[in-house]
């Protein structure tokens, strides 16, 4: 198996790369700039892209999924409550995507958007905007809700192995990996709060909005891609 944490500066992501030993490849909330680094990895690996795999519909790039899709025929997974209709995959808590014999599993953990998942591949677990290292994802827009984000990180992230390793969808610190356990102790959001204090805490963030939200978030919900160009049955 190949991993590979590719990083993209102007939007502070993290994209995944996976292989298989079936020469299968996933690639988790990758960004449009980059859609030819992620084909030369799949040539570099002489891997096939089976699945592209996005956490939520973001905010703050386009995503290269739909790009993805059109050169190599992968399969795109979003979450239902998304609204991203152009997915091929709308996928739900509980789901499983097999994957190099090991199974991908779906959890749903709401609260940045409405849809966003994290993704549990063996001993790595992918959080996207969720659960952040020593932070989490704002709720003041697109659905979003500071109670609903402590309930899915508290009773489904953090009853997790203290040992199970957090690969987050962002990172303004240079960090790049944490673990359930770490999170659960010191993130300074979460640990000790009791969900009053969390949601008293979110809403004194007063962020800026992000400057490409009126355009990534409309793109995201087709995948990337211009509606003339997206696969029709």
């Amino acid at each position: 198996m190949t991993f590979k944490q590719l990083f993209d500066i102007e939007s502070s992501t993290y994209t995944y790369f996976i292989t298989d030993d079936n020469h299968q490849a996933i690639i988790i909330d990758p960004v449009a700039a980059h859609v030819d680094d992620y084909q030369a990895l799949l040539k570099k690996h002489d891997c096939v892209l089976k699945y592209v795999l996005e956490t939520h519909v973001h905010a703050d790039h386009i995503t290269g999924g739909g790009l993805l899709r059109q050169a190599t025929g992968a399969q795109i997974g979003v979450g239902q409550s998304c609204g991203a209709q152009a997915a091929d995959m709308q996928l739900n808590h509980g789901d499983e995507i097999p994957f190099g014999g090991i199974n991908i599993q779906v959890i749903a953990t709401p609260g940045h958007t409405p849809g966003s998942l994290s993704f549990l591949l063996g001993e790595r677990l992918f959080t996207g905007d969720s659960l952040l290292i020593n932070g989490c994802g704002r709720t003041d827009f697109q659905g979003g809700d500071a109670g609903t984000l402590y309930d899915a990180i508290t009773q489904r992230l953090f009853t997790l192995p203290d040992e199970t390793l957090v690969y987050p969808g962002h990172d303004y610190q240079g960090h790049w990996v944490s673990c359930i356990g770490q999170e659960r102790s010191i993130n300074p959001r979460l640990a000790n709060k009791s969900r009053d204090e969390f949601i008293a805490i979110m809403q004194q963030l007063n962020l800026p909005k992000p400057k490409l939200i009126e355009l990534a978030v409309p793109a995201n919900r087709l995948c990337g891609m211009p509606e003339q160009h997206l696969p029709h049955g």
